[in-house]
């Protein structure tokens, strides 16, 4: 018996260390889907969602951030190889949002405090990403050219941008001797993640248009095209909300406004385009639909385009954006239910099962072809660091 327990700590250890030693920083996407959704049903009901909700976000945090220390710590040439690579640095800026999105949820609840704490780091982890991605991109690149790094991650730029934005204008209330500060950066923080976002869906229209689509490269981040409108929107209409007589809000209420209307059409007519891209790839394609941290990625713009509707509804005084919103809300529970099931299912397999079906030369359990993931870990040295390195195992 004594021997049967060590043996269950060797591999419980064992598969903390492998999951670990494959940490991503995308991996913060599942905070960023259970975060929102869980903010969606404090607003909208019901409560007992939002609490549980809140629950496994928080813990899913801690554990993240706990296991991104570690990682940071011991695997650094990972981390050296994750900044030095355009399909996959942008996953950083997911730390950042997810504290954000965290904050915002905690600051509903009547916590500024750790509201504060979180935007605060948040603010930091932004501040260096922000100049430091785009830095080793134009200075340090190893090749000509980025744009076939080019895809859906990369607007995870815009959500971190527009996720601090939205904070500072949460957090007003709470210092209002700070109004001014918190509302200025409030709309500089939302101009600039606007621009972020026509720059960067130029980029990722001219990689579609320029180099051929498989079923490899169209990918579920690009869902967040459609998530990074939504938190454009829902960003512009909390500053819609802040005190008209703040300078920085009467110069630019009228534009935001409209703005906020024109990026949720633009959302709204995207999200077709996405269920055809992913009808094409998952169904026409035959492209296996099975659990990768990528998913998370789906979940969040879902959860987001609900929360967007129903600020820019109650803002812009449209009746109809608050029942839709109840809908888009219960949708993205459902789709949140779905995707975390089958990660509790591909980690009950266990890491030798995970590790197998990660393998895109290996077929997994049922002898189908397991394709790679665009939110992946970096390929060992002694491959060839143009291709694809192995699935992201599955996030508990």
């Amino acid at each position: 018996m004594p021997s049967d327990a060590a043996s269950d700590q060797k591999r419980f250890t064992g598969r903390v260390a492998t999951g670990i030693s494959d940490m991503q920083p995308s991996y913060f996407a599942f905070v960023l889907a259970t975060g929102i959704i869980s903010t969606d049903a404090f607003l909208l009901g019901p409560s007992w969602l939002s609490v549980a909700l809140l629950g496994i976000a928080s813990t899913g945090f801690a554990v993240l951030i706990a296991a991104l220390v570690v990682w940071l710590d011991r695997y650094r040439s990972r981390v050296v190889a994750e900044l030095q690579a355009p399909e996959r640095v942008f996953g950083f800026f997911a730390i950042s949002a997810s504290c954000d999105v965290l904050g915002g949820r905690y600051a509903a609840a009547g916590h500024p405090m750790v509201a504060t704490a979180l935007a605060c780091l948040a603010a930091v982890v932004w501040f260096a990403l922000t100049y430091g991605v785009p830095a080793s991109l134009l200075l340090a690149r190893q090749r000509d050219s980025v744009l076939n790094g080019v895809d859906g991650t990369w607007l995870l730029w815009v959500v971190a941008t527009q996720s601090l934005s939205i904070d500072a204008a949460t957090l007003l209330p709470a210092w209002p001797s700070q109004s001014r500060l918190l509302a200025t950066a409030a709309v500089a923080l939302w101009s600039v993640g606007l621009l972020l976002y026509l720059l960067l869906i130029a980029l990722i229209w001219q990689r579609w248009l320029t180099v051929a689509i498989t079923p490899a490269t169209l990918s579920p981040p690009y869902w967040i095209l459609m998530g990074a409108t939504g938190i454009i929107v829902l960003a512009g209409s909390d500053i819609l909300t802040l005190p008209a007589t703040l300078p920085a809000i009467s110069a630019i209420a009228g534009y935001v406004k409209g703005t906020c209307i024109v990026f949720w059409s633009f959302g709204t007519w995207l999200i077709p385009l996405l269920v055809i891209l992913g009808f094409w790839r998952r169904v026409l394609r035959q492209w296996p639909l099975r659990y990768e941290a990528a998913l998370w990625t789906v979940v969040f713009p879902i959860g987001m385009y609900g929360a967007a509707s129903r600020s820019l509804g109650k803002a812009a005084g449209l009746s109809f954006m608050e029942p839709l919103s109840r809908g888009v809300l219960w949708v993205a529970a459902a789709v949140w239910l779905l995707v975390a099931a089958a990660g509790l299912a591909r980690l009950a397999r266990g890491p030798a099962a995970t590790r197998h079906a990660s393998d895109p030369t290996h077929a997994d359990m049922t002898g189908d072809l397991q394709p790679p993931s665009r939110l992946q870990r970096p390929a060992p040295a002694s491959a060839n660091p143009t291709l694809p390195g192995p699935r992201l195992p599955a996030l508990s």
